[in-house]
């Protein structure tokens, strides 16, 4: 596992999972959820993330110390109350490659598949109770596109780089030099190639 800086490989500078026991450690709901709160909402305690990811104070604990063990989370070091422990994310973003080893393959499919379960309703989520309360403005800019395009795997990767590289200064900017009105947008890039034809 490892933490680039932003280049072309990884433009918003996320921690990089190769070790397939984190990408299984990260496979659980729980501490996907946890790991999405600290990254989206910064430093909070055990008990303020259990009402967020449904579980107990108690066990939202042990699953952020189990984060910590393969240095996705950390302590944050803020807070006045030394009762309380702060907890951050390590990186804004992480990612994960499907690697040669068996081992390694296994485990990036158990994360992917977490992965698209725990977003799986999120659009019909949205559509119900975000989208009809936007602005003309917002819903103008939002919804989806199902493009089917003939790549190869290398056009693939380019394209997928080129999509990061255009994202990758919005991505990485500081909430000091976001602009007025700017607001979270969610961007869902589901990639998804199909069987070869026969």
């Amino acid at each position: 596992m490892s933490l680039r800086n932003s280049d072309q490989g990884n433009p918003y500078g996320d921690l990089e999972l190769t070790d397939p026991k984190a990408m299984r450690a990260l496979s659980h709901p729980v501490r996907l959820a946890i790991l999405g709160r600290l990254q989206r909402h910064g430093p909070a305690t055990a008990t303020e993330l259990s009402e967020h990811v449904g579980a107990t104070p108690s066990v939202t604990s042990w699953h952020l110390r189990h984060l910590a063990g393969f240095g996705l989370v950390r302590d944050s070091g803020t807070g006045g109350d030394a009762r309380k422990r702060y907890w951050e994310a390590s990186a804004r973003g992480f990612r994960f490659t499907f690697p040669e080893d068996e081992e390694g393959q296994a485990a990036s499919q158990v994360l992917s598949r977490a992965i698209f379960t725990q977003y799986a309703d999120l659009p019909g989520r949205w559509m119900a109770e975000v989208e009809p309360y936007l602005a003309a403005e917002w819903r103008r800019e939002a919804g989806l596109s199902n493009t089917n395009v003939r790549l190869t795997a290398a056009e693939l990767a380019a394209v997928n780089a080129a999509i990061e590289q255009v994202l990758a200064p919005y991505v990485t900017r500081d909430r000091a030099d976001q602009p007025s009105g700017a607001r979270h947008v969610r961007f869902m890039r589901y990639v998804m190639p199909e069987a070869e034809e026969r």
